[in-house]
């Protein structure tokens, strides 16, 4: 929806014009996925998909909330925000306006109207960009300062706690932190990061959704976050470590024969995967682009052998990306189970790999994939209409 139409679906909605436009944006991770949970470090960037809001300030008690392609509204009242948890849309929004009124922020009442360009389901972590667009919304109209990495970690406990998502703190973090042009090296377990240029020469990241209809709720990622947690209470009895990300590859050789069944091959591509984040990074900063690509393959492959988080049509996506001989490297990104992959492809052969790709993925899969125009951002932005 452009910005015209958009402000038009706010005037039908709530008989007033938007004043103020605030957006947060969905993310790409390089790589290091299923590590943010682990106390590792993962390397993401903002997107030029986000969430668009487009406010008014009311001074009532209500927050009304409209959405782009979803006929009516939701009321959601700043004195009961508690009682929201069951709503099927409106509830990431109750749940940060929850947390926000916990930190003694004093909500003003508020018309929002949502307009998102992160697909829903896609593993570019459009729960995140709703999120963190909201916390800044409400900030704004309670006129209070705000620490844009606070936001992250309180929109990040807001879907653990209010929507029932056990996610780690990346997506939030990228949301509200990108920068444009860069990928964030943040250390999950002390916030600690770094921006890095994202220079890819000749190349080019190229997005693709499967299209697989999923949940993360419903999915198994709460189940793997249960496992890699097992694992590190029992590797904790011979080893000292406060998180997965902790181990060295040395370390996990050591402490192998402690684990049995799905709990060996989970902490296996945690250990790994951490090891190749840092590999990529130093990959990236020498423009060692073949490398980089060799490493995004290897952290597809573990996911889908070790972590099991892929399905057929990721690896399908993934496998025909691979097989195109203008692609340095291609894997899935974010939760899995459904969603996107990401791939290092030449600019000059991005037409050709789109068509060949999505041909042979629609041949194998049965329905198209859709893939994005990219670029990378800032991760908030806000401005008056």
């Amino acid at each position: 929806m452009q910005k015209a139409n958009a402000k038009e679906q706010f005037l039908k909605n709530f008989g007033a014009p938007a004043e103020e436009l605030f957006t947060a944006a969905g993310r790409i991770n390089v790589i290091g996925e299923h590590v943010d949970y682990c106390g590792g470090k993962v390397f993401p960037a903002a997107l030029n998909l986000r969430c668009n809001v487009y406010g008014k300030k009311t001074g009532s008690d209500k927050i009304r909330l409209a959405f782009n392609g979803i006929e009516g509204s939701v009321e959601l009242d700043i004195h009961s925000l508690d009682g929201y948890r069951n709503l099927k849309i409106g509830n990431y929004q109750a749940g940060v306006a929850l947390e926000l009124q916990n930190k003694g922020i004093a909500l003003v009442g508020c018309d929002l109207y949502y307009d998102c360009t992160v697909p829903f389901g896609s593993g570019l972590s459009s729960s995140a960009a709703i999120e963190v667009s909201t916390a800044v919304a409400l900030c704004e109209y309670a006129g209070v300062a705000y620490d844009k990495v606070e936001l992250a970690k309180l929109s990040q406990k807001a879907e653990n706690e209010y929507a029932g998502v056990n996610c780690g703190i990346m997506d939030q973090f990228a949301s509200a932190m990108g920068k444009k042009d860069h990928a964030i090296l943040l250390d999950c377990a002390t916030l600690a990061y770094e921006y890095v240029p994202l220079q890819l020469g000749e190349y080019c990241l190229v997005v693709a959704n499967c299209n697989k209809p999923h949940s993360l709720v419903e999915s198994k990622y709460n189940e793997r976050r249960q496992e890699v947690e097992a694992a590190l209470k029992i590797i904790q009895t011979s080893k000292n470590v406060s998180c997965l990300a902790e181990l060295s590859m040395q370390d996990f050789a050591e402490v192998k024969p402690l684990l049995s069944g799905t709990l060996l091959p989970r902490t296996e591509h945690v250990v790994a995967e951490c090891e190749r984040v840092n590999r990529a990074v130093t990959a990236l900063k020498a423009g060692d682009l073949a490398e980089l690509g060799k490493l995004l393959n290897e952290s597809h492959f573990s996911l889908r052998d070790l972590y099991e988080v892929t399905g057929k049509e990721l690896d399908a996506l993934s496998a025909h990306a691979r097989a195109h001989k203008d692609c340095l490297g291609s894997r899935m990104i974010g939760g899995g189970f459904g969603g996107c992959t990401i791939s290092i492809v030449k600019k000059s052969a991005v037409a050709d790999f789109i068509a060949q790709v999505g041909a042979a993925y629609c041949a194998e899969i049965g329905y198209a994939a859709t893939f994005y125009e990219t670029s990378i951002e800032d991760g908030v932005t806000v401005s008056k209409l």
